[in-house]
């Protein structure tokens, strides 16, 4: 009996190593159909599963209290299991090399948790050869098996898009490859248990950890190349936006849009393939470009802020402005990585007051990882500018009257009259994803900018 028959029949388990915004969706999903073990080694993160409460939002609070998956920090249950699956972070380093020591912590774990007859697959991005020269060894060592004989091994790379609820684990084609015919076709049959969309069979380990780490990457060079765009269009006083959709009305141009680029997978993920070139005796130049682009529009933005503050005759330290959004993408409460921290900190050197609110992103979570503390939406008021940073649908929905009340009431004192709009400072908009309707963007009541 194969292990695909076995898993099947529940005769033998799947354990998913990490249970963050990939790997609780995936073990969710396979305990629809089989049995399943959840290791993490967050004790919060596990109970609160265990709790019915899914942070990541990314299934649903009600979808976590009813789902038979064995949540557990106990590493000895994965030793009855026999598929596993490591979705752990692959993060990098402050000097922007792969950090692996997620992914070798956990493969330490499944290594002295590991049985004859079992398949490894690793889900996390990593750069070609990681799986077979970095993992194998560590599984290895820790179990006393040998790879080929004893147990086998595979790479199948996750493509959840977290927030995205028509792009779901399911319904997205899925890479899969193992390190010979066999263990490929029980890779293939398992994951085709609960992906709708199908697989797509890689011809070896190499080449789906190559297809995965070039994904983003290609992403984030068309970002940087809007961003580059962007900047230039700024220096004519030309609307990126207005230029984007004009020419987008041709049927063969790529659409992507100027943006802060971060989170876990693009602004991380093109590292990783420099790194291993560089190993090799090559030095990237677009990849490199573009990542050098992106790392610096940050800086860029608040450039902008601070010139568009200047502009409205608003003395720069002390002034109030107030951020929507911190998470690194819109709808969604991940912060890893996100950008907009990046530009928190770069208006706090300036001695400017800066008030944050996100009603996605989790308060304690910000707090912990960052030290910054949220504030509620209300709290937002006497501003002189206000900067959107995170493009979330709520946000979306503002009317005109909804950012006016966030602003300060300027008032002729000696007349006790409201002053004309000519003579008050105008307030300050910046809207880093251009989301804000033409009432706003148009009106001569505020100095708007976007990239």
């Amino acid at each position: 009996m194969s292990l695909y028959e076995g898993i099947l029949n529940k005769k033998e388990k799947i354990s998913v190593i990490g249970l963050g915004y990939v790997g609780m969706p995936l073990a969710v999903s396979f305990a629809r159909k089989v049995d399943v073990i959840g290791f993490d080694l967050n004790k919060n993160k596990v109970n609160e599963y265990l709790s019915g409460i899914d942070a990541t939002k990314e299934v649903g609070d009600e979808v976590i209290k009813n789902t038979t998956v064995e949540f557990t920090c106990d590493e000895k249950k994965i030793r009855d299991c026999k598929f596993h699956i490591v979705a752990v972070p692959t993060p990098i380093n402050d000097d922007k090399t792969p950090n692996l020591n997620p992914v070798i912590g956990a493969s330490e774990i499944v290594g002295r948790n590991l049985t004859k007859g079992s398949i490894v697959v690793f889900e996390s991005t990593v750069f070609p050869g990681v799986t077979e020269e970095y993992c194998v060894p560590i599984l290895e060592k820790e179990s006393g098996l040998k790879c080929g004989q004893d147990f086998k091994v595979g790479y199948s790379p996750e493509r959840i898009n977290p927030g995205d609820k028509v792009h779901r684990l399911e319904t997205i084609v899925k890479i899969v490859s193992g390190m010979d015919k066999e263990t490929l076709d029980d890779v293939a049959k398992i994951y085709e248990l609960i992906i709708e969309a199908g697989v797509h069979r890689a011809e070896s380990i190499k080449v789906a950890e190559a297809a995965k780490v070039i994904e983003n990457s290609q992403r984030d060079i068309n970002i940087a190349f809007m961003n580059e765009l962007s900047m230039v269009f700024n220096r004519m006083g030309i609307d990126t936006n207005a230029v984007l959709e004009a020419a987008g009305t041709k049927w063969n141009f790529i659409k992507f849009k100027p943006g802060l680029v971060g989170g876990h997978c693009i602004g991380v993920d093109p590292y990783y393939l420099t790194y291993k070139g560089e190993q090799l005796g090559y030095r990237s130049q677009i990849i490199s470009s573009g990542r050098r682009i992106n790392d610096d529009m940050p800086k860029y933005v608040v450039e902008n802020i601070i010139k568009k503050l200047i502009e409205a005759d608003i003395k720069i330290k002390n002034a109030n402005i107030g951020i929507l959004g911190i998470t690194f993408k819109e709808d969604c409460p991940d912060t890893r990585n996100s950008k907009m921290i990046d530009v928190i900190s770069e208006l706090t050197s300036y001695g400017i007051n800066v008030k944050i609110a996100d009603y996605e992103a989790d308060k304690k979570d910000v707090l912990e990882e960052y030290g910054i503390h949220l504030s509620k939406f209300d709290d937002l008021k006497n501003l002189d500018a206000l900067v959107i940073g995170v493009g979330h649908s709520k946000y979306r929905e503002f009317k005109k009257e909804d950012i006016e009340k966030l602003f300060y009431e300027k008032f002729d004192l000696e007349n006790e009259v409201a002053a004309t709009v000519d003579e008050l400072n105008k307030k300050v908009i910046v809207d880093i994803k251009g989301i804000l309707g033409e009432d706003i963007r148009l009106s001569n009541e505020y100095l708007y900018w976007r990239l």
